[in-house]
């Protein structure tokens, strides 16, 4: 990737990484927050009566969800990518370099999970 034989170009790597990790958890809170509204409606509908149903709120906020869980697969794809490029002398001695990789790879398992969840844990 680069011949600098500098650290920050490693480190510049995980700053990407770290954007998307941010990127994806917005993303699967605001999906969240979408989802959730659709149970608001729901009490507000029982209140007037009315029968509620999965509506677009439900998958919209499904959407996004997995769009931040996949957003987080990818992001963990990119960054062994580039990882791959660099030299060791890039790289600075004793880092964890997977920890970045693994809290994304977490978060989408999360993001995965909470999908299931909506789809089959509520009534």
């Amino acid at each position: 990737m680069s011949d600098l034989n500098d650290p920050r170009v490693f480190f510049a790597a995980e700053r990407t990484l770290l954007a998307w990790t941010r990127t994806s958890l917005t993303l699967m809170a605001f999906g969240f927050v979408i989802e959730r509204f659709g149970l608001f409606l729901h009490m507000f509908m029982a209140l007037e009566g009315k029968q509620w149903q999965r509506d677009t709120s439900f998958w919209v906020g499904i959407a996004f969800i997995l769009l931040g869980a996949i957003l987080g697969f990818v992001s963990v794809i990119q960054y062994r990518r580039v990882l791959r490029t660099l030299k060791p002398v890039e790289i600075p001695a004793g880092y964890w370099i997977n920890v970045g990789m693994y809290t994304n790879l977490l978060l989408g398992i999360f993001g995965v999970a909470i999908t299931f969840y909506f789809f089959y844990g509520l009534p």
